[in-house]
């Protein structure tokens, strides 16, 4: 396998590694053990190493930890492949249902409960097929026997169903409470979808873990609302992550070209979409004239041109402590990792890292602290290893 080579990147595979090598800038203290620095990147804080676990992914979207060591990562035609002591154990999960593979829908995200070792419970999104070739955002949670997925349980349906598979989303998390978020996009031909709480459509919405709708969500008493949606006006959300230690919800989502956002999501709240935006359409032509307006958010970075923000993680591990309180947005168009240099909700700056490794569709932060990512075009599965 061969990565494009830029003035960012030298690539080179090695025993099975992917090792990257790039300019030099300010490091950082890391203390573990000593790591071989013949290959490694230097990013503009951090000497790091790229391990390359996988090589052979199609279209991989989502991964989780199991207590027991167990990783699953998502393929959007519809497996989810077992890793074990970061290698593919050559095991698939069994049992799935049929999912809506259309373009950018199929199964999506996955997330293992807050409180798995107790209840077992595994959580998935996926494009649900409907007749006349229409698929529908769903919620669904199994518990595995094996490699088998038993107990199946549909939790929520995000429709209507439609057409195409454009704009599906989709993300999972659960917060401090227990709540389940996910995020649903707007279906991409008809964007007003976003400011219709009629819809479930370019929303965020949240449930219990068990599907029902929370008393306290902001629409429930809204006649003819969706009553799960928690924020509307959201494009595309591909990127979603919640912060234990401060409570707080961020997203980021596709603009159209130009205009991806960082959303700090908060209950209620309009984010937007496509009454305001920082993107024009793909043949140029504006959207709108507006780029702010009362009672609609602003996001808290925006990208012009679009990188295609995607998966995303909050950096919490000490093993990456110049990274620490960071947030790492997967590109796919751009095919990076864009590094949001934060201090507490304020961007100080952004990072290009990783150039043309591929387009980049979910970052991640293991259990035991390490961050992965994975990769369509390239197929990879990585691992980013701290050196100094």
């Amino acid at each position: 396998m061969q990565l494009k080579k830029s003035h960012f990147v030298v690539a080179a595979i090695s025993s099975g590694i992917l090792m990257l090598n790039s300019c030099e800038s300010k490091q950082a203290e890391v203390t573990q053990e000593p790591i071989d620095e013949t290959f490694a990147v230097q990013t503009e804080k951090l000497l790091i190493k790229v391990d390359t676990l996988y090589s052979d992914f199609e279209n991989p979207w989502g991964m989780t930890w199991l207590p027991d060591g167990r990783m699953l990562v998502t393929e959007r035609k519809g497996e989810i492949l077992i890793f074990k002591n970061d290698q593919f154990t050559g095991e698939k999960v069994q049992g799935l249902p049929e999912v809506h593979e259309v373009n950018q829908a199929g199964l999506l995200d996955i997330a293992a409960h807050p409180n798995y070792e107790e209840n077992g419970w595994i959580y998935i999104a996926y494009a649900k097929n409907f007749p006349d070739n229409k698929g529908a955002l769903t919620i669904m949670r199994f518990k595995l026997d094996g490699t088998n997925a038993v107990q199946q349980e549909e939790l929520i349906t995000a429709g209507p169903p439609w057409e195409g598979g454009r704009h599906f989303g989709s993300r999972i998390v659960f917060d401090n409470d227990g709540y389940l978020y996910f995020s649903n996009g707007d279906k991409g031909n008809k964007p007003e979808n976003a400011q219709d709480l009629t819809n479930a459509h370019g929303k965020i919405h949240r449930i219990h873990d068990d599907g029902r709708i929370p008393a306290d969500n902001p629409f429930v008493n809204v006649e003819g609302a969706v009553p799960s949606i928690w924020t509307y006006g959201n494009r595309n959300p591909q990127g979603l992550i919640y912060d234990k230690a401060n409570n707080r919800l961020w997203e980021v989502e596709h603009g159209p070209m130009g205009g991806d956002e960082l959303n700090l999501l908060e209950k209620g709240k309009n984010y937007g979409w496509p009454v305001i935006t920082y993107g024009i359409n793909y043949d140029g032509t504006p959207i709108t004239d507006i780029t702010e307006k009362e009672g609609m958010e602003q996001p808290v970075t925006y990208y012009v041109p679009s990188i295609a923000t995607c998966g995303m993680t909050l950096v919490t591990s000490d093993r990456y402590p110049a990274w620490k309180g960071d947030i790492l947005i997967g590109a796919l168009a751009k095919m990076h990792i864009n590094r949001v240099d934060l201090d507490g909700t304020t961007v100080n700056s952004k990072e290009i890292m990783l150039q043309d490794i591929g387009r980049v569709r979910q970052v991640s932060e293991s259990p035991d602290g390490y961050i992965y990512a994975i990769t369509e075009a390239t197929g990879l599965m990585v691992k980013l290893i701290p050196i100094r």
